[in-house]
């Protein structure tokens, strides 16, 4: 009899997984859940597991792994998938896909399997990721073979007993982590339509948010954000705070067609609240404190990144590259940024360091302004001098192209 390990969510996809495994290939299944910060989703998850036919089910706590070396690293390169998306589920997918391939290896499977779908980005992920941990595992998507539909796996569920949090009426899929929540299916298949407020649990309606700002300020020491209003925490808790302060102010929410590593285009609905502000705050800092030519260079490479953990290329040695240069970079990201929530809005309204490479005596205009002003004139006649020549060099020929009579067309 063959043993596999399932990442084990407890949603309908995996619940359903269990049975179908031990059917279709005569196999133990020993379920996985990793905790990742979903909260009350894996309230008896093990006990479900069993229930439904695991022989057994490993709960392990990843919460501060995730943070420190998947969350951390994708703040710090600034990656936003098409500019939007923290990334969220993708960044938990290659640390799944690393302890279903250690718990593989204890339990002496030859094979992992997981819930996702066949035109979803997270069976590349998962599979690409597993591969390039243990080339010698055998992978299974069983909600890529089965080709039940989503009304159809809920029959399959309710004729073996299986209970499953999706029904016919809400048919929600969702992936919930400590970065934030994605929401698929349904109603939201339909880009023209407004999410339905239900769909939110994060985040405040914008309209319902408190009618006064929050003043939030973050500190970071190289690159780290360290605490929240002079309140030193880990990041694990430092990201919880954030998402329950931005969130009561609606700050958070993300909506957006996205194009899929497979090829379609998909709408997706995305609630970040902690990852939103930190983005905005970090980015705010290093733009203070990296040079201009490095930080061109370094924002260059933020939709590198994120191309990279969307399309499951985590465990590469671009990835790793690419963190060399991030980590260099955030040696001189230390300071305070002051962000202003306000009814789903989060802008900053001060930052401060001490490697601020901005110097108030050369930027002000008033009294104790150093700038060189005398500098200037050279200055613009040496940066303006090959754009001088090449136009001193093109009138002449525009004028001889003008003078030259145009041919007449032949008669025919």
């Amino acid at each position: 009899m063959e043993r596999v390990i399932l990442a084990y969510s407890g949603g309908l996809d995996t619940s359903v997984a269990i049975p179908w495994l031990a059917e279709k290939y005569d196999a133990e299944v020993v379920a996985v859940t990793l905790d990742l910060g979903q909260g009350k989703e894996l309230d008896d998850v093990r006990e479900r597991a069993m229930a439904v036919g695991a022989i057994r089910c490993h709960v392990l706590d990843v919460r501060t792994e995730f943070a420190d070396e998947y969350v951390l690293p994708a703040l710090q390169a600034g990656a936003l998938y098409e500019g939007q998306y923290p990334l969220a589920t993708a960044l938990g997918r290659p640390l799944i896909a690393k302890r279903l391939v250690e718990i593989a290896e204890m339990e002496s499977a030859t094979a992992i399997a997981h819930g996702c779908t066949g035109k979803g980005n997270d069976q590349v992920r998962i599979d690409v990721s597993a591969r390039a941990l243990n080339r010698a595992i055998r992978v299974i998507g069983p909600a890529r073979e089965w080709g039940m539909s989503r009304p159809a796996e809920i029959e399959y569920a309710r004729e073996r007993g299986i209970p499953v949090p999706a029904t016919v009426d809400s048919p929600y899929s969702t992936d919930l982590n400590l970065w934030g929540k994605s929401i698929e299916c349904g109603v939201l298949e339909d880009p023209w339509a407004e999410p339905p407020e239900e769909v939110y649990t994060l985040t405040k309606s914008p309209a319902g948010a408190p009618d006064a700002p929050a003043y939030v300020s973050l500190d970071f020491e190289r690159g780290v954000p360290t605490a929240v209003n002079g309140v030193a925490m880990p990041l694990v808790e430092l990201i919880a705070s954030l998402e329950t302060i931005a969130g009561a102010h609606g700050v958070g929410r993300i909506d957006m067609c996205e194009n899929r590593l497979v090829g379609i285009k998909s709408r997706e609905i995305y609630e970040a609240p902690a990852a939103v502000v930190l983005h905005a705050a970090h980015r705010e800092l290093e733009s203070l404190v990296v040079p201009r030519d490095l930080d061109r260079i370094k924002t260059g490479l933020a939709p590198v990144y994120a191309d990279l953990v969307y399309n499951g290329l985590w465990f590469t040695p671009t990835r790793r590259a690419i963190d060399a240069l991030v980590a260099d970079v955030q040696q001189r990201v230390t300071g305070t940024v002051r962000l202003k929530l306000f009814k789903g809005d989060c802008r900053v309204v001060g930052r401060k360091s001490p490697h601020a490479l901005y110097d108030e005596a050369l930027a002000t205009y008033d009294e104790g302004d150093q700038f060189d002003h005398t500098a200037a004139e050279g200055f613009i006649r040496i940066w303006g001098l090959p754009v001088e020549l090449a136009a001193a060099k093109a009138a002449p020929a525009k004028a001889a192209t003008e003078a030259t009579p145009a041919k007449a067309a032949p008669v025919s």
